[in-house]
């Protein structure tokens, strides 16, 4: 590290900053220790101090083997989800399928989708990627991200959940994976306050069937079936309190095995589905 680097550092962390997030800040900003871009770090410096998420103020944020563009158009990917990419991975590998049809619901950055994809290029598999989400805004994140990474055999569909999706693809989809929103109002009202950086629609779902933040997992669930080929799965991220209501939607839209898996932290967590 640079003198002026080691300067910065020690002057954030005199303003509040944690020492590795300072580290982080001046890394990202100001490369090669160029005393010129010193006012961008103090910038960046005052933006998380506020309370703004570091990993908006930094703009990118590694999720498994991509680099991630994100901002306040979509969640920041989380290391949990990492674990439901795994998952629909070896569904895909159980199934075999030679050239993968694969719907990304509420794609947010694009980091479940595109993970899939790439992880399956890296194997030599060459699979297709509808992107899904009700926002044009995180929809297009999703399109950078995508460009980013090379990634071409995507496209995106601005729908809520399946509405708008081309009807042509009932039946043929081999795998599907979501993370939609499953806080409840309730909950979110004593989260960290960090998280309403983030966008709220992302996040909180109404309540279903009686259970709290329930409404969008749901929907999904009941919905699936009629998309999937024989065979396709649909591998959703719940919160901790929804395996017993995910497992009884999943039979009751008429998946024939269902199963629901730990996360690393022991929780309830992602829900397999097949058909």
């Amino acid at each position: 590290m640079t003198d002026v680097n080691a300067e910065l550092v020690s002057e954030l962390v005199a303003s509040g900053l944690d020492r590795r997030e300072a580290r982080w800040l001046v890394e990202e900003f100001v490369p090669g220790g160029d005393p010129e871009a010193a006012p961008a770090v103090r910038a960046a410096a005052t933006r998380r101090l506020s309370g703004e998420p570091l990993q908006y103020v930094l703009g990118h944020w590694p999720f498994r083997s991509l680099d991630l563009d994100v901002d306040e158009r979509a969640l920041i990917p989380r290391p949990e989800t990492e674990g439901l990419v795994d998952v629909a991975l070896k569904e895909l590998a159980t199934r075999d399928v030679a050239a993968p049809l694969m719907v990304d619901l509420g794609c947010g950055s694009g980091a479940i989708g595109l993970s899939l994809l790439d992880e399956l290029r890296q194997r030599g598999v060459t699979g297709t990627l509808v992107a899904v989400d009700e926002s044009r805004d995180a929809l297009a994140l999703a399109r950078r991200n995508a460009l980013k990474h090379h990634l071409h055999a995507v496209s995106f569909v601005q729908s809520s959940w399946f509405e708008s999706l081309d009807g042509s693809l009932r039946s043929r989809v081999d795998l599907i994976v979501a993370n939609p929103p499953y806080v409840s109002e309730d909950e979110f009202d004593v989260l960290d306050p960090v998280l309403r950086y983030e966008p709220v629609g992302a996040l909180v779902s109404p309540d279903a069937h009686g259970v709290p933040g329930f409404d969008d997992v749901a929907t999904v669930i009941r919905d699936a079936p009629s998309w999937l080929a024989q065979g396709g799965v649909l591998v959703l991220e719940h919160s901790h309190s929804h395996r017993d209501p995910a497992l009884a939607a999943a039979l009751g839209a008429g998946f024939a095995h269902v199963e629901d898996l730990e996360d690393l932290a022991g929780q309830p967590r992602v829900l397999v589905a097949r058909r």
